[in-house]
């Protein structure tokens, strides 16, 4: 049988570096060694939620929301971390590991954003939640792992489904939901008049394009339309298959940062519909790993 609990990263005492991960003194051997033993014995993982929105700090607000950054160091690995929740992760394997339980598997019981705050809480806002969410999905789907547990995909689940409406405390506790207490999300679709299209600018390389299909399809978008036998898959040329991926990845990032369509300045915006003129491709909009927490 296996059994587990949700743990905070309150218990660590050191977390920066990630490398230097240590549990607080008084909690590591009493409390959470032997918590670890048991898990070992019984097969079970390490549970813990860690919420990088805690962090927010506007001087670092890419390095939190997964987008382009120029990272942070740590001079003990001589590594660059991309994202704090990469490091966060990571701090608690440096921290198990200390203690010798580096083989226990994590489990990341909790996560998320709000998408609404009080004046004092800035970061809550329906672009961050989306983007916070949306790129936490694409990592844990890319099977990447993290820079010390490389080529590990973490069993994530993001809190949560629902806004609680009735919980006490700051707004932004009762704005974690993906949906209002009314079924609608609470992230706006965009509307028609509004709609963007991404595309190669006009006379772009082959190698170019081929760099973007490559990368664009490493991401966790679905490119098996565009393979043989898939429903886009015509006409068969590069700049056909770079175009629908380059479009389906900026459309699935939710059309909103013009940055999500630069590809090293070889695309452009319109807003003309790209789909081929004797063949008309439909984006399916798809949301991978998402999971219910049921957070306390």
């Amino acid at each position: 049988m296996q059994i587990s609990t949700p743990n905070t990263l309150g218990f660590l005492g050191v977390s920066e570096p990630p490398s230097a991960g240590k549990f607080r003194e008084g909690y590591d051997k009493d409390i959470i060694a032997p918590m670890l033993e048991f898990l070992r014995e019984t097969k079970s993982a390490f549970m813990i939620n860690p919420y990088p929105y805690f962090n927010y700090a506007d001087s670092i607000s890419d390095y939190i929301l997964f987008k382009p950054n120029k990272g942070v160091y740590d001079p003990n690995t001589r590594i660059t971390y991309s994202n704090m929740f990469d490091a966060q992760i990571d701090a608690v394997y440096s921290a198990m590991r200390a203690l010798g339980y580096s083989d226990v598997p994590i489990v990341v019981a909790e996560t998320g954003w709000p998408s609404a705050g009080d004046p004092r809480e800035s970061s809550a806002t329906v672009d961050n939640a989306a983007s916070f969410n949306w790129n936490l999905i694409q990592k844990v789907n890319s099977g990447k792992g993290t820079p010390l547990m490389p080529n590990k995909q973490f069993e994530t689940y993001i809190f949560a489904l629902f806004n609680e409406n009735q919980k006490p405390g700051a707004t932004s506790e009762r704005n974690f939901g993906l949906f209002k207490q009314d079924f609608t999300p609470t992230q706006p679709q965009p509307q028609p008049t509004d709609k963007k299209f991404c595309v190669p600018i006009p006379n772009t390389n082959p190698q170019s394009l081929q760099g973007n299909l490559d990368w664009v399809c490493s991401q966790g978008i679905d490119c098996a339309p565009i393979q043989p036998g898939g429903s886009c898959f015509e006409p068969n040329t590069l700049w056909s298959h770079a175009q629908y991926a380059m479009n389906a990845y900026y459309a699935l990032k939710g059309r909103r940062d013009d940055n999500d369509c630069h590809f090293k300045q070889t695309a452009l915006l319109t807003t003309n519909n790209p789909n081929y003129p004797r063949h008309i491709c439909k984006l399916k909009k798809a949301l991978y790993g998402l999971k219910q927490a049921p957070r306390t």
